[in-house]
């Protein structure tokens, strides 16, 4: 076959592609016969900030369950008669608990809930400074998490906490979230409000690692223990 005569094949065969697609073809694709054949579709929304959500709500649910056991519960009274309610954080199966120091004063009397169950227990020591104390119970295989590492925290980043609180029928775990804000070795500060009774639950990332234990100002915000100081403490 000459060179003419494929020339002439090949550029009869671009015009014809051509006078199909501009003409032919939505000529027809407007015929009833042919609607079922329409390329043009409704179109479709993606809500990518919903799916995200989702995502991110089923991590934090997921998060919840693997940190709920390692909160434990405190309630003291003091000498006053005083009554101090918080949280306290396992941090070794064989029964080593931390909490806030405030919230085991010399000289009061105390209780710890592991799992809504009393525990005996022994304050093996207390610093006012750092305020924190570091008790141990008397029960072992007790769940642990690892603790969070520091130098990967940025700002923004979502993290939550788990505290007890004491109801007329028995105490009770609470769940609240948020995101850092600022933080440095010495202090997370958080976005989280709540009431004093959570002083003392621990905050965990996304991920249910720990990053520290929880203080609450005045005004209710949040503010955290590093993980680092907690472990210099307790000699982890």
């Amino acid at each position: 076959m000459k060179i003419s005569q494929i020339l002439t094949i090949f550029t009869l065969g671009i015009v014809g592609g051509i006078f199909a697609d501009q003409i032919l073809w939505p000529y027809f694709i407007e015929r009833p016969l042919f609607y079922q054949y329409r390329l043009e579709q409704n179109p479709i929304y993606v809500t990518e900030k919903k799916e995200i959500t989702i995502r991110e709500n089923l991590a934090l649910q997921n998060a919840v369950e693997k940190v709920e056991k390692v909160v434990v519960g405190v309630k003291t009274k003091t000498e006053t008669g005083q009554i101090l309610e918080g949280s306290g954080l396992i941090i070794t199966s064989d029964g080593l608990i931390v909490t806030l120091a405030e919230l085991v004063p010399k000289g009061s009397i105390f209780s710890f809930f592991v799992s809504e169950e009393s525990v005996h227990f022994q304050i093996l020591k207390r610093d006012s400074k750092e305020n924190l104390a570091l008790i141990k119970i008397d029960k072992t295989n007790l769940s642990t998490l690892s603790f969070a590492n520091l130098e990967k925290i940025r700002l923004g980043e979502r993290v939550f906490l788990v505290g007890i609180v004491f109801e007329k029928e028995g105490p009770q775990k609470i769940v609240n979230e948020g995101i850092i804000r600022t933080f440095s070795e010495d202090l997370i500060e958080t976005s989280i409000f709540e009431e004093n009774v959570l002083s003392g639950s621990p905050l965990f990332d996304i991920e249910g690692n720990i990053l520290g234990l929880n203080e609450t100002t005045k005004e209710g915000q949040v503010l955290t223990i590093p993980i680092s100081k907690i472990r210099e403490f307790t000699g982890l």
